[in-house]
């Protein structure tokens, strides 16, 4: 569990007040679902659009609308929010909505995309008069489905202001990241991040078993001490319990990985781990399946090994031990000092 955030990094906003806007939603999987589902909890008009009718119906049965098309989603609400599985699916959704696009509409993209590409769709819904909103999430579908989720938004000051409230309802820390793309960049970045840590506690717990270590208590010992991150405390316990379930497959860590490396790749950044991520996910991927579970990137080297990493009291899948709290915007540290200079 997380703890409460650092003194001065934050400002509070009011969200008792529902907004009165009518919002669109397109995508209803693993993270939309839940993301979309924070929206109607709290008694935002909410209209769904899904390939999949059956997840239409079940958000119909608990109050929201039907969308009949991408089209009529962006005619008919104020704003509409796409969580997509890749680029070219949300491309595919921007070129149906674009000819209803026009001033005081809102396109707010919450797949994790490619930083040039959320640039490119967004400069034609401001083109025709809207505003652009790249505002992906990060933290785990844990945290998704219990609103407390974090969310980056890259976009003007005025749109940020104007959907504030929507995102404060679906996450609880909400950080203004800049201009329409920022929010993509920093999105990979922490996800590549989170990869990263991932392979490193695969390697950490397995080493441990072979020297002999209780695994309960290596979890401990890294949770307690500089060697915890995120990663640990929430991937390594599904590790531990043998399900290996956080709703994220191996080709997705492939995408994040290889949009982390785009990023990188045009700043002219020579990076070394990188490279080495793709690599050992393409084996993963090879061994086991491109939908096989992320976490199951240990199973190279259980295979390797012969060594069974599992242990006793450890969940199947990761639950938000926080409450439902009112979201508010995090402020940069040091954001103050840099206005002033």
């Amino acid at each position: 569990m997380l703890g409460p955030p650092a003194q001065n990094t934050h400002r509070f906003r009011n969200t008792k007040e529902t907004p009165k806007m009518k919002v669109g939603f397109i995508g209803l999987g693993n993270v939309g679902g839940k993301l979309s589902g924070s929206l109607l909890r709290n008694g935002i008009d909410l209209t769904v659009h899904d390939l999949n009718a059956d997840l239409v119906a079940d958000f119909v049965a608990r109050g929201a609308k039907a969308g009949e098309s991408p089209a009529q989603l962006m005619r008919d609400c104020d704003a509409v929010i796409t969580c997509l599985p890749s680029p070219a699916a949300s491309d595919a959704v921007m070129q149906e909505m674009l000819p209803e696009v026009k001033e005081d509409k809102i396109w707010m993209e919450m797949s994790t995309t490619d930083e040039a590409e959320a640039k490119r769709l967004g400069a034609m819904v401001i083109e025709r008069g809207g505003a652009a909103v790249d505002c992906p999430v990060s933290g785990g579908c844990h945290r998704a489905d219990t609103g407390n989720i974090a969310i980056f938004a890259g976009c003007d000051r005025a749109t940020f202001e104007r959907i504030l409230p929507f995102l404060t309802t679906m996450g609880r820390r909400i950080l203004h990241t800049g201009e329409l793309g920022s929010a993509s960049v920093l999105k990979v970045v922490t996800n590549y991040l989170a990869t990263v840590h991932l392979v490193a506690n695969a390697e950490a717990l397995v080493t441990a078993k072979a020297a002999g270590m209780d695994l309960n208590t290596t979890y401990e010992a890294i949770k307690i001490s500089s060697g915890n991150s995120f990663s640990h405390i929430t991937e390594s316990q599904v590790i531990l319990n043998g399900s290996r379930d956080i709703s994220f497959t191996m080709d997705l860590v492939k995408k994040d990985v290889g949009l982390f490396q785009e990023v990188a790749d045009r700043a002219n950044v020579p990076l070394e781990i990188s490279p080495l991520m793709v690599e050992i996910f393409d084996d993963g991927i090879k061994r086991y399946g491109d939908r096989e579970l992320s976490p199951n990137i240990i199973r190279r080297l259980e295979d390797a090994t012969g060594l069974d990493i599992r242990a006793p009291g450890f969940p199947p899948e990761m639950l938000d031990d926080e409450p439902e709290e009112p979201g508010y915007e995090v402020i940069p540290q040091g954001k103050e000092l840099k206005a002033a200079e």
